[in-house]
């Protein structure tokens, strides 16, 4: 599996705020939002729920990334998705790094991995409770 998610008890813009709030409290900096609903209407006319892929980055960590492996920007930042349901109700999705990261073969970076997921669980769980 490569992520982990969790329903948010509200609606859609409330997550976004939350999530970017506990982000912080982690560490994390919100570097990138796409609003993926408003390109594909304006690229496609498509209309669909609201959905947002944050990019999230904690830059001590992503430092001690970059010295592991240069190249390991290909798999930065973390992605954060906040969408909404059919059925009204909200996810919020979260890149799993110890998954993405088995992709670099050094010294490290496992351990690094698992700090990354373990502040996203943290965020994770404030937001289920």
């Amino acid at each position: 599996m490569y992520g982990f998610n969790v329903k948010f008890n509200g609606g859609f813009d409330a997550a976004v705020e939350r999530v970017t709030e506990e982000l912080g409290k982690e560490g994390f900096g919100v570097l990138t939002e796409i609003d993926v609903q408003a390109t594909l209407k304006k690229k496609l006319d498509i209309d669909r729920t609201p959905y947002k892929i944050l990019g999230a980055c904690n830059p001590q960590l992503a430092n001690q990334a970059l010295e592991a492996d240069p190249d390991i920007g290909l798999l930065l930042p973390c992605n954060v998705v906040v969408r909404e349901e059919q059925d009204g109700s909200v996810t919020v999705g979260f890149m799993d790094p110890a998954a993405v990261l088995k992709l670099v073969e050094k010294e490290g970076v496992d351990t690094l991995a698992g700090e990354v997921r373990a502040r996203l669980e943290r965020v994770r769980d404030a937001l289920a409770a």
